[in-house]
């Protein structure tokens, strides 16, 4: 594996975590990382937070690294969670757990509530809207949830949750990327 990405923030700051050359994978960049965690807050003690489609695992990691009491990290492909694993180990993340599972398959499956929920699923491919409906619907959000979404940039977020409201939501090359929170 040659990839690697920084955590940018707290207790695993300027560490690294490697992640395989696989196609799908788009780690979010150090820029749209900053701005997400400075409109989540900076310190995420105590939350519990999942992560669909967690890819190179660096947005739990992040979590993880400010506080998270639990992260969740959802991703099918293999070589992937052996990386996620290997990371895991890597920072004695003992916080975060690595499910091998397509996403789709785990949201229908028994429910957990989150706090905050990470979704940065492959472009172009109609996953979003869908995900944010099993994740409201199957119960899967506390009341107060936050639930990020990144996106191709040009995608409208349509068919949102009525107990949602989106309250940031910005654009860095071709990624949107958006915060809703979850109003009870």
């Amino acid at each position: 594996m040659k990839n690697e990405v920084r955590i940018i923030g707290g207790t695993w700051r300027s560490r690294k975590i490697r992640f395989p050359d696989v196609s799908e994978l788009r780690p979010t960049p150090d820029r749209v990382r900053e701005t997400l965690f400075n409109w989540l807050g900076q310190e995420l003690d105590g939350l519990v937070c999942l992560n669909l489609y967690a890819g190179s695992g660096v947005l739990g990691f992040e979590a993880a690294s400010r506080g998270a009491k639990r992260v969740v990290q959802v991703e099918r492909n293999a070589e992937a969670c052996i990386a996620l694993k290997q990371n895991c180990g890597l920072l004695d993340a003992r916080m975060v757990e690595i499910v091998q599972m397509d996403v789709a398959r785990f949201l229908a499956g028994p429910t957990e509530r989150f706090d905050v929920v990470l979704l940065d699923p492959p472009f172009h491919q109609g996953l979003v809207e869908p995900c944010c409906r099993w994740l409201e619907e199957n119960g899967w959000l506390t009341p107060r949830a936050r639930i990020y979404i990144e996106a191709e940039k040009e995608k409208v977020l349509e068919s949102m949750p009525d107990t949602w409201q989106n309250h940031r939501s910005k654009h860095a090359g071709g990624v949107g990327y958006h915060l809703y929170k979850r109003i009870p």
